[in-house]
């Protein structure tokens, strides 16, 4: 079973794998989370966390210093990972990989724009991914690469890390039905 985690930057993606990742322990204090305790947020997956693996092994073709990132290349990362199943993939190029299951992560775009300037962002970037969330963009991509019957949302906007693991896990152990289209943000844009 190969997973994708993906969603525009901002939406919880990497922080909710690692919780995954810690058998449902918090990463601060070794403790087990009691905030959604009937949350199950065990998988049997490793997790890959693609956007680590773009920096340290060098996957990708250039340098956009207009957008301080890197252009990943898709196919190197492709064939890095083919043969690897029973993993999660975790980026919000995910999506563009092979993947048996695609859980989107969503997210109200005006917090997403805040979590973004407070990583850093620029205004600029940070508007832009918050459009980008409202317009359903890697929503739409998931869909298109994988099909409807594949693709899961998952609202992090007012969730802790452990409620939205537990949602990811249930996508994992097939406890969860597909959900493409459940989350709607197009107002942001008016």
């Amino acid at each position: 079973m190969r997973v994708a985690v993906t969603g525009t930057p901002g939406t919880g993606k990497t922080t909710a794998t690692r919780y995954l990742e810690s058998g449902g322990r918090d990463s601060d204090s070794g403790s087990e989370s009691e905030s959604e305790p009937e949350n199950d947020s065990t998988i049997d997956l490793e997790v890959v966390h693609l956007n680590e693996l773009i920096e340290d092994d060098e996957l990708y073709t250039a340098v956009d210093e207009d957008r301080d990132s890197v252009v990943a290349d898709l196919d190197a990362l492709a064939e890095r990972l083919e043969g690897r199943d029973d993993v999660l993939i975790e980026s919000h190029l995910a999506h563009h990989l092979e993947a048996d299951r695609v859980a989107v992560l969503r997210c109200s775009p005006a917090t997403l724009e805040s979590r973004l300037r407070e990583r850093g962002e620029s205004e600029a970037k940070a508007r832009e991914n918050a459009e980008s969330e409202a317009l359903d963009v890697v929503l739409a991509e998931a869909v298109e690469n994988h099909g409807l019957e594949s693709v899961y949302e998952i609202e992090t906007t007012d969730r802790e890390p452990a409620a939205v693991a537990g949602e990811l896990a249930a996508v994992c152990r097939g406890d969860r039905e597909p959900s493409a289209g459940t989350v709607d943000f197009v107002e942001y844009l008016t």
